[in-house]
């Protein structure tokens, strides 16, 4: 039986409580996708044009690295994938996180936080990041607090 994933990248702590708990929830394993230079503060200024993430989501061939991959992606059919909405798309850290291994055949399913916005054209905005055969799904928005319990019957009802 293939398992699932629970991957997520985090800037400030909001997405990975949420990503803990749809873990729990869902009983997957999980992996948290970190860049190789942390973001700081300064950094996550989405006021200031030149600060480093406005400057990554202003130019779409922005590719951050990661400080690791997924080593053992073929043994999921399922990956929850989640991050906060930046300019009402993912953070360039997940296309980075999806063309670092072969999502072929794979059910990703979106899961994300913000403090307004929704998913927008994110689905969209990530398949050119995966082989044709794999889905991209808009899945919940996780704001405010969530249940264990709640958060299993999504993802039965999946």
């Amino acid at each position: 039986m293939k398992q699932k994933l629970v991957a997520y990248f985090s800037a400030s702590g909001v997405t990975e409580n949420a990503a803990r708990l749809l873990a729990e929830a869902a009983d997957a394993d999980l992996f948290e996708i970190r860049p190789e230079k942390p973001y700081t503060d300064a950094d996550l200024n989405w006021t200031n044009k030149k600060s480093r993430s406005s400057v990554e989501m202003n130019h779409p061939e922005e590719r951050p690295e990661m400080a690791e991959t997924c080593k053992n992606l073929s043994q999921y059919d399922t990956i929850f994938l989640g991050f906060p909405i930046w300019w009402y798309t993912a953070p360039r850290i997940i296309q980075t996180f999806l063309e670092s291994g072969d999502f072929s055949g794979k059910r990703i399913i979106l899961f994300a936080t913000s403090g307004g916005s929704g998913f927008g054209k994110t689905a969209s905005d990530l398949k050119p990041s995966v082989s044709d055969s794999a889905t991209i799904e808009n899945g919940q928005m996780l704001n405010g607090s969530l249940s264990v319990d709640a958060l299993k019957r999504w993802a039965d009802s999946l």
